[in-house]
């Protein structure tokens, strides 16, 4: 009789992040193009502030910003 594959919890997640990744990305796609209102900063929210700092730092050249195939794996 066969005996169940077992599986590792690192060898699961290794497996599902590809999957989650690529979910949670169409979903994000999905919701920006049914309602692109949505999301909205203004100057006085301190995520606007952060996005500007890390813009300003990126030209600088003191941060590096990982490309979308880096970030989503492809």
């Amino acid at each position: 009789m066969n005996q169940p594959q077992q599986f590792s919890a690192n060898e699961i997640a290794k497996a599902l992040e590809p999957l989650i990744r690529r979910i949670i990305r169409e979903e994000l796609t999905r919701i920006a193009q049914k309602e692109p209102n949505i999301f909205h900063l203004t100057p006085e929210m301190p995520l606007y502030k952060d996005m500007k700092d890390i813009k300003k730092r990126k030209a600088k050249g003191h941060i590096k910003l990982h490309s979308h195939d880096e970030v989503w794996g492809g």
